[in-house]
């Protein structure tokens, strides 16, 4: 892993096991978002659970880069599901440009472990 990879893995960890948390608890203003988003509580909290085993999946990448680089490629696909649901819903791109954004980051990082190890 180099120091990118690294920095990386740390951000994403801690963002989306802090996200999934609050899904999987289904805090207030996520079962809104659910609801808004056209998703049962019970589908939110299992993308919540996707999140978390992501973020899991993204620290043990830091001893085996395999299933780090597996749990970022996840990610990626899980924020282009994200982009797609906050457009078919008709929101803004202020809504999904995070979405965006944290997508870009998991694919730098998937970047970055790949670039180390091949």
């Amino acid at each position: 892993m180099t120091v990118v990879s690294t920095m990386f893995a740390v951000l994403l960890a801690i963002g989306f096991l802090s996200l999934g948390a609050v899904k999987v608890l289904a805090v207030a203003p996520m079962r809104e978002r659910a609801e808004h988003l056209g998703y049962s509580v019970t589908a939110f909290r299992g993308i919540g659970v996707l999140e978390i085993a992501a973020a899991v999946g993204v620290l043990v990448g830091l001893s085996w880069w395999p299933l780090g680089a597996t749990a970022g490629i996840g990610l990626v696909l899980l924020m282009i599901g994200a982009v797609v649901t906050h457009v078919k819903a008709g929101d803004s791109v202020s809504h999904y440009a995070p979405s965006i954004g944290v997508g870009v980051l998991s694919l730098a990082y998937v970047v970055t472990v790949f670039g180390a190890h091949l």
